[in-house]
């Protein structure tokens, strides 16, 4: 672990946002929520690129993707995922030590209902916007939470 690397180093707080954990993986719940079920997946191990994975991590990587794109199916209707591991903003400090992490952005053609509460995909068949507003209540955001916690980590192989 690398104490200058944010993802070497989770907080406790963070921690709780952990959906499920694999051999060489993290997958959290993304903290803003601007596409419903936005998740970050984390390597375990400091490593810079993609590149870098060795054969079990990429089997690993495989099996979550399926993982999480059969949870957004069956508890929040998702039609497709967008996947994406960009690295930038690591490259704006003046010493990069960029940690590898993909995010994934279910996409939805109908209104989702969490809680009583119906959020649209308004952009839904385009590109995701970067940097938009964060969609969901504090509450909501927790039954999220719960239920692809409970759903990741029963779900079978």
């Amino acid at each position: 672990m690398t104490k200058e690397c944010c993802w070497c180093n989770f907080t406790d707080e963070e921690k709780q946002n952990i959906l499920f954990e694999s051999a060489y993986w993290y997958v959290f719940l993304a903290d803003n929520q601007d596409y419903i079920g936005r998740c970050v997946i984390v390597l375990k191990r400091h490593s810079e690129s993609l590149s870098d994975l060795d054969l079990s991590e990429w089997i690993e990587l495989k099996e979550l993707i399926n993982r999480l794109e059969k949870c957004f199916e069956k508890i929040l209707g998702a039609d497709l995922c967008n996947w994406s591991c960009l690295m930038n903003d690591f490259y704006k400090s003046a010493t990069p030590n960029p940690h590898l992490h993909l995010h994934v952005r279910p996409r939805y053609s109908k209104a989702i209902t969490i809680n009583g509460s119906s959020y649209i995909d308004t952009e839904f068949g385009h590109h995701y916007q970067p940097k938009k507003e964060t969609l969901l209540t504090n509450d909501n955001r927790k039954i999220l939470l719960n239920m692809m916690k409970t759903f990741l980590n029963q779900e079978q192989k």
